[in-house]
């Protein structure tokens, strides 16, 4: 059975389960801003960022019904630059390109590859370790994006995304992109997506903290998670990209 909650009885539900995938940092954060002033003002424990409890809750996923997606990368779609682990759960450039079929499904140019499940309706999240990385490219894809040739990451072309460039260039790849302004380089990112209502968000797991959205966003196909660990540099960038397990141990 689905259970859907409104504020407060959102709340309720999100504390319960926190405690019972013991994250009690992210339980002090919620208890916190859900608090009142006098509250506030005696317990002043870390805060999620911006104080805005839609927002944390939406991160935690539980605000409504929510599916953690057991992702893993679709090799058929992967660049032949890249290199992916048995399990289907890192990738990584080598600059090296590979003799493989151009398959309808490969990308041809730009090291990117989806992930294996695509969902179109309902809401769902995942996390990625990009730690150790120079640049990088994560979000949603829509089914019939163009694979073939150098196609502009950018809604209009059916990306939902930002990136890293540099160790510390960060944007949001909006069209027009908007440059994002960091606290600290984030080691884990989740990408929370609501169809129905036309969201994608980006947020620092370790932080808890609201990186970016994409909002009023249509969505009429399906939507893939996408990958890009970017070029190797030379080494330089040669950490792979690594799909993680959300702890949902009770």
């Amino acid at each position: 059975m689905v259970q859907t909650y409104q504020l407060p009885g959102a709340v309720e539900a999100t504390k319960k389960l926190l405690k019972r995938i013991n994250r009690n940092d992210l339980l002090q954060s919620l208890s916190y801003i859900s608090s009142g002033p006098e509250e506030q003002q005696a317990a002043k424990p870390r805060v999620c960022a911006g104080t805005k409890l839609k927002a944390c809750l939406v991160f935690l996923g539980i605000l409504v019904f929510l599916v953690i997606l057991v992702c893993r990368v679709f090799i058929r779609s992967a660049h032949p630059d890249l290199i992916l682990s048995a399990d289907g759960k890192q990738v990584y450039d080598t600059d090296v390109t590979k003799n493989l079929p151009d398959n309808p499904e490969r990308f041809s140019r730009g090291a990117n590859v989806l992930g294996k499940q695509s969902l179109s309706s309902g809401r769902f999240y995942f996390e990625v370790q990009v730690q150790e990385k120079t640049d990088w490219d994560l979000g949603v894809a829509r089914e019939s994006i163009n694979r073939k040739g150098k196609v502009p990451l950018s809604p209009q072309n059916g990306y939902w995304t930002i990136w890293l460039r540099n160790g510390n260039e960060y944007k949001a790849l909006a069209g027009p992109d908007a440059i994002l302004s960091l606290q600290s380089p984030p080691q884990k990112v989740g990408v929370f997506v609501d169809y129905e209502d036309g969201l994608v968000s980006f947020y620092d797991v370790d932080a808890a903290a609201l990186i970016y959205s994409f909002t009023g966003c249509s969505f009429t196909e399906k939507l893939y998670p996408f990958f890009s660990p970017s070029s190797n540099d030379g080494g330089k960038n040669s950490a792979p990209l690594i799909i993680c397990r959300v702890n949902q141990t009770a």
